[in-house]
């Protein structure tokens, strides 16, 4: 008798779950319609407002010495080239107010992934010596995050002169790479 309850309770529950979430069962999919809205506040300009756009674009900015990812709305699909490049110009000025900052100034960064690899290889310019950064780790754990949140970039390898780096991991250690987010996991700040 008790295996009959229990099965007749187990039963009931799910039918309750299953109507708890307020929606009609209906017999076919149908399609959603998003809002087109940015996912954060619009940035301000020189020019106004800028306009929200359809594709999502991450970028792995500083706050408070961890790594952050910032979102930001674009018009298309940033290139791999692209969006190193928007990550070497900095936060917005909206970015900013909310703490977020670079490790990345001033740096000269080219990148390509060959064709049917998933393995980006970044040239980094030869840096002056004497201009050497502390935050170097920060720097690497940037663009290697920010590569490696796009769905066709799955580790980075950074070169000069067409020779594989040794650079630092989030642990201090130098690394020749390939690198992953994981590698930096303990720079990135809790979601």
């Amino acid at each position: 008798m008790m295996t009959r309850i229990g099965r007749l309770a187990v039963g009931l529950a799910t039918c309750l779950l299953g109507a708890a979430c307020g929606l009609p069962a209906e017999d076919e999919p149908r399609q959603a319609d998003l809002p087109r809205r940015p996912l954060t506040s619009p940035t301000a300009t020189a020019a106004g407002i800028e306009p929200p756009g359809d594709v999502v674009e991450v970028l792995c900015l500083v706050r408070d010495a961890r790594l952050v990812q910032a979102v930001r709305r674009v018009g298309a699909s940033p290139t791999v080239q692209r969006q190193l490049e928007s990550l070497a110009a900095g936060p917005t000025e909206a970015e900013r107010a909310n703490g977020l900052t670079t490790a990345l100034a001033t740096t000269s960064v080219r990148v390509d992934v060959p064709a049917g690899s998933t393995q980006a290889r970044v040239e980094v310019a030869k840096t002056d010596e004497g201009n050497a950064r502390s935050d170097e780790m920060m720097a690497y754990g940037q663009i290697v995050c920010t590569l490696t949140s796009r769905v066709d970039v799955n580790s980075v390898v950074f070169t000069r002169d067409g020779k594989v780096l040794q650079v630092p991991r989030g642990d201090g250690s130098l690394s020749r790479g390939p690198l992953g987010a994981g590698d930096y996991a303990s720079l990135i700040a809790p979601a």
